[in-house]
This record gives structure tokens, sequence and C-alpha cells, in this order.
């Protein structure tokens, strides 16, 4: 229908169909690159098929515990199937589930045929699809692209909480060239990806090199065995370079023993061990200053050049933060999931919370700044282990200064350092060609369908 007002023309468009991609496509101008549109009710058919907790360990069958944003499931431990409260759904192969709350963000998952079936609560909506018209992969990636996101952003209810509802996630329409096209376009992006992939695998390659090339400079042996005594038991030492010829678990080092190919020394023998603090959040006149202040999530095993926030001098002399000389060591204390045991040198003068240990005082004329913070990055998790005991798994002051450091001659020092940052670079290099790949995947895909 068209009205005239004045010398302008006026389209008027049906208010359901509002949910296509762009209102330009009524102004006969398109962002889609294929003519055919389909709505998802056509190609998608609701899933459900309640599941007792009792079907689902005989089964050997998991609970959801989320999709990430990058598409990725999680599943729960099998033992929280009994304490689970609430009903099931189960999604078999071949099937497509979205997160309510979270789908504007990428929050779907295809379980592809050949996988395992899992269980589902009712925040999950689960569909069957007409493979004769769609390639799973393709609608999966056509569901988490960014213009179906943005899309999505316009179809959340709730109030606390926004959801997509299902009669609201059918009712969009999504492009859909011929699956010949579809497996052309999947084909595509799929090999990029494998690129992507072996970029990866390669720079972990590297990373894994490096920490046998530490262990066996500094002469690390494995503890396999106890040693012989009276009842007939052995001690089996074993070179770290040989741990796969061994089949011992690298991640393991318990076990790990120092040999007496070099000196071995505390934290607290080489330099001074001290912390920071966090001015009260209450005085608005400590904070948005100009000394760096540094927190436990800034702390990534890189160099610190500027910080989140700043405080001021007032902070300073009122709280127990204090500024710290640039070159000095920073040691993650706490910290939720990967943080606790992660370092970071100082490229700056700054300050910190209570939560960083700061080593600095380093003497010199038996470490090397650099070596020192390489002997640390490499004892990561070997720093996060003492802690693992504990109630809270925090590390503190006094478990670092007990800390022992093995410490070679200065050049062979150096020399480690050359050769630990050169595996670094050859491996960053790998993960940044990694990221482009993924990068110039994601986009070739958006532009054969939106362009």
């Amino acid at each position: 229908m068209e009205t005239t007002i004045g010398y302008k023309y006026l389209r008027l468009i049906p208010n359901p169909n509002f949910n296509l991609w762009d209102v330009k496509r009524y102004r006969k101008s398109s962002s889609l690159s294929f003519e055919n549109v389909v709505r998802l009710s056509d190609i998608l058919t609701p899933y459900k098929n309640n599941v007792s907790k009792e079907e689902m360990i005989k089964n050997d069958w998991q609970i959801i515990k989320k999709i990430n944003f990058g598409g990725e499931l999680f599943l729960r431990d099998k033992e929280e199937i009994n304490t689970y409260k609430g009903k099931l759904n189960l999604v078999p192969e071949n099937a497509l589930i979205y997160s309510k709350i979270n789908v504007r963000h990428g929050c779907i998952y295809f379980n592809e045929k050949g996988s395992k079936p899992f269980g589902v609560s009712t925040e999950y909506p689960t569909f069957l699809f007409d493979e004769t018209k769609i390639n799973g992969f393709f609608l999966k990636k056509v569901l988490r692209s960014e213009e179906f996101k943005k899309l999505l952003n316009t179809k959340t209810s709730g109030i606390s909480k926004a959801r997509v509802k299902q009669n609201e996630f059918l009712n969009i329409e999504i492009p859909l060239p011929s699956l010949t096209e579809q497996d052309i376009i999947i084909k595509a992006y799929q090999e990029e990806i494998k690129k992507a992939k072996k970029q990866e695998k390669q720079a972990q390659g590297l990373e894994e090199e490096i920490e046998k090339y530490l262990f066996d400079e500094l002469g690390y042996e494995y503890e396999e065995e106890t040693t012989k005594t009276k009842y007939g038991q052995f001690i089996k030492l074993i070179k770290y370079s040989n741990f796969n010829k061994w089949g011992v678990n690298k991640n393991d080092t318990s076990n790990l023993k120092m040999s007496d190919k070099f000196n071995v020394k505390s934290v607290s023998d080489l330099c001074t061990v001290s912390s920071g603090g966090t001015p009260s959040r209450t005085r608005k006149d400590y904070y948005n200053g100009d000394i760096p202040w540094i927190k436990t999530g800034e702390v990534v095993n890189d160099i610190i050049y500027d910080t989140e926030e700043k405080i001021t001098s007032e902070a300073i002399k009122n709280s127990s933060a204090k500024i710290y000389p640039k070159d000095s060591l920073i040691i993650a204390m706490y910290g939720q999931g990967l943080t606790r045991g992660r370092t970071a040198k100082l490229g700056i003068d700054s300050s910190t919370n209570q939560a960083c240990a700061v080593l600095f005082n380093i003497d010199n004329e038996i470490i090397l700044t650099d070596y020192f913070w390489v002997y640390l990055m490499n004892e990561y998790d070997r720093l996060r282990a003492l802690a693992s005991g504990n109630n809270q798994p925090n590390l503190n002051a006094q478990m670092i200064k007990n800390y022992k450091v093995v410490i070679p001659p200065l050049d062979k020092q150096a020399e480690i350092v050359s050769d630990y940052f050169n595996y670094k670079q050859k491996a960053k290099k790998h993960r940044t060609n990694s990221i482009s790949l993924i990068q110039k995947a994601e986009t070739e895909f958006e532009k054969a369908i939106f362009s």
C-alpha cells in the first residue's frame, strides 16, 4: 500500500514483517547475497523428549552446564545428576539448541551427527532441522553471525534478564542458498579454520619445547618411584626430555627434583618480597589520580606499561598501597580461574593491590631480573600447586619467599633468557597467524551471505 503525502511517498509495511533482516529489503535493496529467504519455523522443528535422571544415569548421559559466547558446550560432572532439580529434555544428535538468555551473544550449539546425547533445562529450546534444505554447520554459522546477533537484540523480553522466546526465535527469517552453495561456503570456512588450528598447534608445540628446554638446561629430573630401601623399593630418575618415552604425565610435576647441577636459593635470598593494598573505595579523592595501581587481572605474563585504575598520592599516604620501581616482578597470589600464579614485570613505577606479591631490590649480581621472571613464568603450575590444599586456594608472601630458584651462572642465565624469548616470539607469530585466519574465515563467511 502506498499513500501520497505531499511530494513524498510512504510505503506501509505490515508490522509482522519487521522481523526480516533489513527494512531496506522493502526499499528494493537488500544486504543479503541470496534472494531465497526462509523463516526459521520452516526449517526447524521444536523437539521435546523429557528424560528422567534415572535414564540419564543408566545411559551415562550428562547435563548441560552452559554454552559460552564462542558456541562451546560445557557439561556438568556426572555426579551432579543426583542433585539436579528440575525437568530435563534430551538433546539428540543432529540437533540445535540455544540459550534463551544468551543467544544474542552467540550461545548456540549444534550437536552434530555421531555426538552423544545430553540433557538440558527448559532454558535451552531444542530443535531438529530439515537436512534436505539446510546444512547443520551452515545453520549454526548463520545463527551465530554478527548480523543475526544484531537482530536478536531486538527480540529480547523480560525485565532483569532479557530472553529470546521460542516463538520469537522461530519467526526470524534467514538467507538460504542451495545446499550446494551452503556446502561450498562451509568448506571454504572450514579450510581457513583448519589452517588456523595448524598454526595454533605449532604455537603450542613451541611452548612445550620451551618448558622442555628449560627443564633440561636447569637439570631437573623426575622422581618416578621411591628410593631403594630395606623393603626393596627403588628410585628411578627420568630426564624431563624423556617424559614422552616413559609415558609420564607432564602436567603432574609434584615429583620434579632439582639436580645438583646449579645452586639453588630461596626467593627471599634474591630480593625483597612485599605486597600492596586497596585504598578505601568510599574516598573519591583516593582514585582517578596519576599513580598506576595494578590488580591481579592485569598480571598476564607480560610487561605492564599502564593500568586500568590509577590512585592519588593521598591514597598512598593513607593505605597500605606502595609505589614499586620499574623492573620489579609481580606474582598474582589470588584470583579466579587461571589468574593465581601468573607473573608480570613492571615497565613503569607502580602500586598494586594486596593480592599481588612484588619482588623488588633484586640482587642482579646473583640473578638477572629477566632470568628470574622467565623462571617464575615457567613455574606457573608449581606455584599454583602451593595453594591447592587450602580451603581458599591462594598464595601468600611466605610461600613465595620460601620458593626455590635454580641459579645458573650469569652468562648461562642470559643465554636462557635469549632462547626463551626467541621461542616465545615464534609461538606468538604462529598464534597471531591463527587469529588472523579465524578472523578472515568469519569475515568471508559473513560477506558470502550478507554482502
